[in-house]
């Protein structure tokens, strides 16, 4: 990588990386602030159930909460990009995919691991805290169920269908404004607009 491109990303990774850290931090906390709360056997045994049962959700959390300091580092290394020259970017480019690529293989496991790990002293604490015995039994019993996995299954699809008439819906909306904060952002910036493309004139006609 370019020195140039590597001065311009190092304050994005940091950022990425303290995001992260962060995020452990405050789950670390909250660990261990949690309030002692009379317990028995079968609740224990109940709320690892319950968790158990909610691992495939703690791993989506943790890929999630990588998403955002991902998403900003990709977008600042775009504009980043832009500063190097032509012949140099599709280079450049596939070589931050390599270093994203082998951020994304090295630090998933570690938050999967560490979420699954803290769920216990964290989400456990509270389920044991403020659920009976009873109303873990049910929620167990509801985790487990059909209707519940059915659900949980068709939750992207749900979410697309969603998320694909909202699009629809607003993108006129969404672009005019967004066309219009551009020109805002520019012209603050003192950058003057591009001009129109206009078509070309019509050729002569032949006599």
């Amino acid at each position: 990588m370019s020195p140039l491109m590597s001065n311009a990303l190092r304050p994005l990774i940091l950022a990425a990386l303290m995001g992260c850290a962060a995020s452990l931090a405050q789950a670390q906390a909250t660990a261990a602030s949690a309030p002692a709360a009379g317990s028995s056997p079968a609740k224990k045994e109940l709320v690892a159930r319950v968790l158990q049962l909610q691992q495939p959700g703690l791993e989506a959390m943790s890929r999630a909460m990588l998403q955002q300091p991902l998403g900003q580092l990709m977008q600042g290394a775009g504009q980043a990009l832009q500063q190097l020259p032509a012949e140099k970017r599709e280079a450049t480019a596939k070589a931050i995919e390599g270093e994203i690529k082998k951020f994304v293989d090295e630090t998933t496991p570690l938050m999967r691991d560490r979420a699954i790990k803290l769920a216990p002293s964290t989400i456990g604490a509270i389920l044991e805290e403020r659920f009976s015995e009873d109303e873990l039994r049910q929620l167990a019993a509801w985790l487990e169920s059909p209707v519940n996995k059915k659900y949980g299954q068709l939750g992207q699809d749900m979410q697309r269908a969603l998320a694909e008439k909202l699009v629809a819906d607003t993108r006129g909306t969404v672009e005019a404004r967004l066309k219009t904060l551009e020109q805002s952002v520019m012209k603050q910036l003192g950058i003057a607009p591009k001009p129109a493309t206009s078509a070309p004139a019509p050729a002569p006609a032949k006599k």
